[in-house]
């Protein structure tokens, strides 16, 4: 079915910049399904300290601002902060229920959504160096700066609020970060589509 997606991640429990993208979506695309990228929480406990600790309560291994969960109405795929979480946490707490149910990858129209810590990361400036994709369109997080790569071409500099056709090429979408650069894809499965969008 075509259909429009709004595609958003990186969101690292920030509950002020979600509300604000969350407005801008509604703004601009009232009728796009949400997807999520993962990484909606941020976890405080680092990666050096995952093997020596194991904690009973949420509230120590994570940020959880009052009203912030009930925000997360759309499903996600699991971000590397997620999967800390439950790496770290043993508690019968519902919400890690939750977490535990949170897919690798989501389909949307024709391509998937994936948050992209699976794949291989690199260099100076720390970028992506290899995809492993099943799709011809994935769109994914985690290094929170927006990018476009089509059939190898990268876009120097995306446009916001600039459509770019994705049909017939492969194609890798950087959905950009909610925490702190407010930004979100919308992928219009009907035109062949996507568009970075930023709130203010």
């Amino acid at each position: 079915m075509k259909m429009q997606y709004a595609i958003i991640g990186d969101i690292h429990s920030s509950k002020e910049d979600l509300e604000k993208v969350l407005s801008h979506i509604k703004e601009q695309a009232p009728d796009a399904t949400l997807i999520g990228t993962g990484d909606l929480f941020e976890c405080t406990i680092s990666k050096r300290n995952v093997a020596s600790n194991r904690y009973t309560n949420l509230t120590e291994v994570m940020l959880l601002p009052e009203g912030f969960v009930e925000m997360l109405t759309f499903p996600s795929v699991i971000g590397n902060q997620e999967e800390r979480i439950l790496l770290i946490t043993e508690t019968d707490d519902p919400l890690l229920g939750i977490l535990s149910a949170m897919p690798e990858r989501i389909e949307v129209g024709a391509g998937e959504v994936v948050h992209g810590h699976q794949w291989k990361w690199g260099g100076a400036p720390w970028s992506l160096i290899e995809a492993e994709v099943t799709k011809s369109l994935t769109f994914y997080g985690h290094s929170h700066r927006s990018g476009l790569l089509r059939d190898g071409h990268e876009e120097k500099a995306v446009l916001f609020g600039h459509p770019y056709e994705v049909k017939d090429v492969q194609t890798l979408v950087n959905v950009g970060a909610v925490i702190e650069d407010k930004e979100w894809v919308l992928y219009d499965s009907f035109k062949d589509t996507v568009t970075f969008m930023k709130a203010d």
